[in-house]
């Protein structure tokens, strides 16, 4: 039963349950203590080559507005697309809507939509649980990022999870072949850079608008998982530690409401007090005006 808590009592009551859970973790089974290679990898190379972008000899202007504008394409993919659009259904939207919307949320390499979409539902089922993949009783950093270096068991699970997703030809396709995406981009980035002499060129704009973007989004994303089950507060009393992080919300369109969203989590709206500015919330409002979002799923802050 999800209700509204006075702040004494929902802090108290959070304590209880941050010590309950810490006290019932056990250590990785052996098999899940080792580094994936292929993730591990990947990363540590994003990492690295963010840091190139942030060189003075490949700063540009170009490379800020083209580092912004794939941010709020990427973030917006992730936020609008794949989770409150396909993870939760909170509103319908015609189909090729509903594709671009996917394919711009594929674009922050967090994987496949099929996984990324049965790994988000498995989470809101087991909660801050022992088998929840970014659990925060096991820790900050583990919540954050070191989930996903390691054996993630939940996805055994995907066709149960995500069964109506491995059921569409495009989602299968886009879940194998999502890297390629960055293929296509990085070529006309590089393009663009090239004719147009800017500073540290093409291979200037690609780092800023390809490595640079995905460490930043992945971060801001990584946040919802590790930050706002840690800091901020509480509108609702769900079983577990979400809570509401007004900064974390400001840098992922809204997903910083996390408490709202756990507490009703097929509400298209986060943000529900008149202060929880949720951008993504905006963006659907938009659509709706347009006539291309129906149906629409909305929790109201009693």
């Amino acid at each position: 039963m999800v209700s509204n808590i006075p702040a004494s009592a929902s802090t108290a009551r959070e304590e209880r349950l941050r010590e309950g859970i810490k006290a019932t973790r056990q250590p990785l089974p052996v098999y899940q203590r080792h580094f994936r290679a292929g993730t591990t990898g990947f990363m540590l190379i994003m990492h690295i080559a963010a840091t190139f972008a942030l060189l003075p000899r490949f700063w540009s202007w170009e490379g800020i507005a083209a580092f912004i504008f794939l941010y709020w394409i990427t973030v917006l993919g992730v936020t609008l697309g794949l989770h409150r659009l396909v993870a939760h259904r909170s509103f319908i939207a015609p189909k090729w809507v509903e594709k671009i919307l996917v394919i711009m949320g594929s674009l922050a390499c967090q994987s496949g939509p099929i996984e990324w979409v049965a790994l988000h539902r498995h989470h809101h089922k087991f909660s801050d649980q022992p088998n929840d993949h970014h659990d925060a009783g096991r820790g900050f950093w583990w919540s954050h990022s070191e989930w996903m270096l390691h054996e993630i068991p939940a996805l055994k699970h995907s066709d149960r999870l995500a069964g109506d997703l491995h059921a569409d030809p495009f989602f299968r396709w886009l879940d194998h072949w999502f890297l390629l995406l960055q293929i296509p981009l990085g070529l006309s980035l590089y393009w663009f850079g090239e004719i147009t002499q800017i500073n540290g060129g093409g291979t200037g704009l690609v780092l800023w608008a390809i490595p640079l973007r995905l460490v930043v989004v992945y971060h801001v994303t990584w946040l919802v998982n590790s930050a706002t089950h840690t800091f901020g507060y509480r509108n609702f009393d769900s079983p577990d530690l979400s809570k509401n992080c007004w900064w974390v919300a400001l840098l992922s369109f809204g997903e910083g409401w996390h408490n709202n969203h756990h507490a009703y989590p097929q509400s298209a709206r986060h943000g529900l007090r008149w202060f929880e500015f949720d951008i993504t919330w905006q963006h659907i409002k938009f659509l709706k005006k347009l006539g291309l979002a129906k149906q629409i799923r909305q929790a109201k802050y009693p």
